[in-house]
């Protein structure tokens, strides 16, 4: 049977990063570069085992990583060597000495791309069927120029041939062992990717070009870590795949829900689609229990009541908010802190009452944001700004609950068909809204994933598909 190797290259020093650590261990949307990229890889479905090429000095830190995280995919974390090449080699030789070589595909990516998509994973593996090897690559937007050692311009290639290349980069393990064999014979040897040197010295051998993505950016310069935080922020990753029934029934069985808001909308179709997988759900809101989330007391009586009623939570939902129109200078002083306390303070108490037994539980928070977090919108100043304020709680919870299994994700839903915006925006056009139940399905499998710091987008036009 064919076998399929994510070999994870983490051999970087970090240098123009300005860091003494590898760049691959910096921590970005609250988990390092390194372990995005092996989440990305590990959870892949045509990925069957990973191989991590780390620093020389510190394997310790990735051994840290996917003993924290539960990586059973990863079979081998080696040292890399002094160059890409030398890496990839040792990576080689690895895998042929424990596999056959002409069943094996061996897909090479960069730890410091965490923003690869399934998609990429995908293609490259079903290429592979047909090709002996694959390269990633996007259109270039700009004008590429050649300079001579003069610095003055020397052609001009026809930008509609160039592409930029990126990495996953795959090939059947024997054709890439065969054409570094022949480049060790070579003393003049050198390639700063893996497609270069079956180009090279396999040259009847076909590389096809899978097409990249715009996210997949590489994490080089000091700016490209800021670029990486807000990409991760702004466009979230591709959704968990759905569950079937029995996946569902065993993520949820047994286990229990606490929804706050969950009278109706978003909140009653979460719990209602629990309950229907066996889930114990106890929901909460103003309408039925009197429980305001902006109140220490009501959320910390909320947890009481449940952790009594069932003696654990696994995981809790907050989808209560308020949505006040008007010019911010109109806005009355208790308006102002009606809203603050229900969508700033409400997932701030609700996250420090229940770490406690989510913690306990190793279980998941979920919370919502809104389109309207990536820009302050004009007549809703006061939710949209505690909607980005969630997006950054998120994220920071993820990095300071990291360690403890807890995991904490949002919802970015697109606009929704629920009463709370109907009561502020009217009646609206059929066919323009998501349903609440698509919303609903979609929270369940993040809340059963294993993820945790990400915002996930939901659209209408495709629902299980992230990203601007």
């Amino acid at each position: 049977m064919t076998r399929n190797v994510a070999v994870l290259l983490a051999g970087g020093v970090g240098s123009r990063v300005g860091l003494d650590i590898p760049k691959q261990l910096i921590k970005v949307a609250g988990k390092t570069l390194l372990e995005h990229t092996l989440q990305a890889l590990h959870d892949h479905p045509d990925v069957d085992e990973v191989v991590v090429m780390m620093t020389p000095g510190h394997t310790d830190a990735v051994r840290d990583i996917t003993r924290k995280g539960g990586y059973p995919k990863v079979t081998a974390i080696l040292e890399g060597g002094e160059t890409r090449n030398d890496t990839t080699q040792r990576a080689i030789d690895h895998l042929t000495a424990t596999g056959d070589a002409s069943a094996t595909r061996i897909l090479l990516h960069d730890a410091v791309r965490p923003l690869v998509t399934p998609r990429i994973i995908g293609e490259c593996f079903t290429a592979l069927q047909s090709y002996p090897a694959v390269d990633v690559a996007i259109p270039s937007a700009d004008t590429i120029i050649e300079v001579g050692a003069d610095d003055t311009i020397a052609s001009i290639p026809p930008r509609a041939a160039l592409r930029r290349g990126q990495t996953p980069q795959a090939f059947r393990l024997d054709i890439l062992a065969k054409a570094y064999e022949i480049a060790s014979g070579d003393p003049d040897f050198t390639a700063t990717d893996d497609c270069s040197v079956v180009l090279k010295y396999l040259p009847d051998e076909p590389i096809i070009v899978v097409h990249g993505d715009d996210r997949n950016m590489k994490v080089t310069e000091p700016i490209d870590v800021y670029i990486a935080d807000k990409l991760f922020q702004l466009t979230g990753i591709d959704l968990p795949r759905a569950s079937d029934d029995a996946g569902y029934r065993a993520a949820l069985e047994g286990r229990t829900m606490v929804v706050f808001g969950g009278s109706y909308g978003i909140g009653a179709d979460i719990a209602e689609l629990a309950r229907s997988y066996g889930a114990t759900v106890l929901s909460f809101s103003r309408s039925t229990t009197g429980t305001d989330v902006g109140k220490r007391a009501d959320i910390a009586a909320a947890a009481k009541e449940a952790i009594a009623k069932t003696g654990s939570i696994d995981f809790v939902v907050n989808t209560a908010g308020v949505l006040h129109r008007g010019e911010l200078l109109e806005t009355t002083e208790e308006t102002i802190y009606a809203a603050t306390d229900i969508n700033y303070l409400g997932p701030i108490f609700i996250a420090q009452e229940f770490y406690p037994h989510l913690a306990a539980s190793k279980g998941a928070l979920l919370l919502f944001t809104s389109s309207s977090y990536t820009r302050g919108r004009g007549g809703y100043s006061l939710y949209s700004s505690a909607k980005a304020a969630t997006v950054n709680l998120t994220q920071a919870l993820a990095d300071e609950w990291a360690d403890t299994g807890v995991r904490v994700n949002c919802i970015n839903p697109e606009r929704t068909a629920t009463p709370m915006r109907t009561k502020a925006f009217g009646a609206e056009a059929p066919g323009t809204l998501l349903d609440s139940q698509t919303v609903a399905r979609t929270s369940v499998d993040v809340l059963i994933s294993e993820q945790s710091g990400h915002v996930y987008d939901v659209r209408k036009d495709d629902p299980f598909t992230l990203g601007d």
